[in-house]
Formats: C-alpha cells, structure tokens, sequence
C-alpha cells in the first residue's frame, strides 16, 4: 500500500497541476474559448477534483479510515464515482457537440451557444452528484464489525456492476464510440466528395477541404480523449464484475492495485494530450511557462527596465491571442 500511496500523490500532483494548466490557458487566450473547450475545462475540473479531493480520500480508505463512521466513509467512497461519472458526461456532450457541428452545422450556432453549454455542464454536475449519491441514500452493504473503512465492505457490488458500471458507464461510452464511428463516416465521405470536385471550384473546395482537415484534427483528439478514458476505467469495471459474478473468483492483489492506479492516471494524461495534438493549447502553454520563466529571472535580478504595455514579456504573456 506504501508503493500505490506513492503512486497515488504522483498521479494527483500531475492531474492537479496539469488540468490547472488547461483551465489557465482557456481563461487567458480568447481563441480557446470554444463550447468545445468549455467542456473540456469542465472535465479538466473534474479531474483536478479527482487529484485534490479524492485521491486523498482514496489513499484514506486504503488503510481503512475513516473507521466507525459509516456515513463519512461512503461520502469519501463516492467521491471519486461522482467526479468519474461528471467525466463521462463530459465527454458525452463534447460528442454530442461535435456531432451537431457535422452534421447540423446550420442550426450549431444556435444550440451550441456559451449559455447553452453552461447549463449543460451544470446539469451534468448535478446529474454526477445524485448518482455518486446513491450509495448515501441507502445502497450499500451492512457496516462490517470492525468499522473499517474498505470499498468491497462498505460499497455494494451490484450497485457498482449493474448500476454505475453497465447503466451509467458503459451505456454512455456505447453511445459515443456510435457517435465518433458516425463522425469519421461522414468526414469520409466529404472528403472524397470534396476530392472528387477539386478541379471544378478550386478555391472554394480547397477551404472546404481546409475546413474538413481542421474537423478530422478535432474530432481525433477528442476521440482519443475517450479512448483513453476507456483504456483506464475498464479493467477495474471488469474485476468489479468479477467481484460480483463470481466471488469466489481470487483475484491478484497485484492486478487490483494495477487497475486503481490506471483508472486514477486517467485524470492526468488528457493535458499532455492536448499538448501533443493542438497547436493553440501547445503554444498556450508555452506562454504560460515563459510567464513563469520572466518572473522568476526578474526576481533573481533587477536589471530589467520599468514594465511597459509595450515592451513587457509578462503583460504580452497573459494578453496572448495566438
């Protein structure tokens, strides 16, 4: 348990630090400031939430603690499905947002205005709140006699199975991977479309073309935002189902702790991600690093000259429209 408590604060350093990052970058350059990003900031704050709130209680509940208080200890077992389920529905409306820019782009600027996708992220929140919840209101198994805190004593497995896993987890990522397989069919075919006419329209094709790179390159990322997701929470779903169909099923404690810690890592990777396939979060951060750069070469030394609009790399930093 040392080892995984070790490998638990790397995780919640990196996803706390790192979704910071994209919620810094989004506030600072205007041109981030997409419905698409707005969702991605919320499932950036939910995976600073994941980091900074339940890592902790994860790290807590390992050893057992809170003991003799049932009610605190599901609240800090449910935290981290309430952040887990506010993920999913993250990725949910960002697909669903991607599928409306395709394939209804006419009607897109109405429905997917910034008010608009405010209320949803609320509602996603509210929704992920009441289905953490539920175990609070009553699902859950009898408080062992030893008053430990431990999930497969205190959290019911077919809330965990039937529940969370099949209604509120698989069913949502089913539907996406549908909604990205019907995507990347349309592009497709634009494409070829587009190809096909190349030589009849020439400069109306090509930013037709342009236009259907720049949604391919979009909808790629986010796709692989939603593999990953995947990649990280299925195996623990699967020994949860193992847990539950068949107990008497031994599990290694080497596999069990392998699945915590991916599913936990899940909350860092998404900024690397950006940074790795988007230029404006890529050039982004580094503006924000070379902010931090500045700052800490003008506390070393007072050999810079009084901050001007004009000639201040820091003010040039935060005012960046890239």
């Amino acid at each position: 348990l040392d080892a995984l408590a070790r490998g638990l604060l790397v995780i919640a350093f990196l996803s706390t630090v790192g979704n910071l990052l994209v919620c810094v970058a989004v506030g600072i350059n205007r041109k981030l400031r997409t419905v698409t990003n707005y969702f991605l900031v919320s499932l950036a704050v939910a995976d600073i939430c994941v980091g900074a709130i339940a890592i902790p209680c994860a790290i807590l509940t390992d050893i057992g603690l809170p003991r003799h208080s049932l009610y605190l200890c599901l609240l800090m077992l449910s935290v981290l499905i309430m952040f887990t389920q506010s993920s999913i529905f993250c990725l949910l409306v960002v697909a669903v947002e991607r599928y409306v820019a395709i394939f209804m782009p006419f009607r897109y600027q109405v429905l997917m205005t910034s008010r608009n996708a405010v209320l949803v992220i609320l509602a996603t929140w509210l929704l992920a709140f009441l289905i953490g919840l539920v175990p609070l209101m009553g699902w859950h198994k009898a408080p062992p006699d030893s008053g430990y805190c431990f999930f497969v004593l205190v959290v019911d497995m077919t809330y965990m199975v039937y529940f969370n896993f099949f209604a509120c987890v698989l069913t949502p990522l089913v539907i996406m991977f549908l909604i990205y397989a019907q995507i990347f069919v349309m592009v497709k075919q634009q494409v070829r479309r587009i190809a096909s006419e190349q030589s009849g329209r020439g400069e109306r094709q090509a930013r037709a073309a342009a236009s259907m790179r720049r949604e391919v390159k979009t909808a790629t990322t986010l796709f692989l935002v939603l593999f990953l997701f995947t990649i990280c929470w299925i195996p623990l779903h699967i020994i949860n189902c193992f847990l539950l169909l068949c107990p008497h099923c031994p599990v290694p404690l080497e596999l069990l702790l392998t699945a915590i810690i991916l599913s936990h890592a899940n909350s860092a990777v998404n900024p690397f991600l950006y940074a790795y396939t988007m230029t404006a979060f890529r050039d982004t951060f580094k503006a924000i690093f070379l902010c931090c750069r500045i700052v800490e070469d003008r506390e070393a030394s007072n050999r810079y000259p009084p901050c001007t609009k004009e000639y201040d790399p820091l003010f040039f930093c935060l005012t960046l429209q890239i």
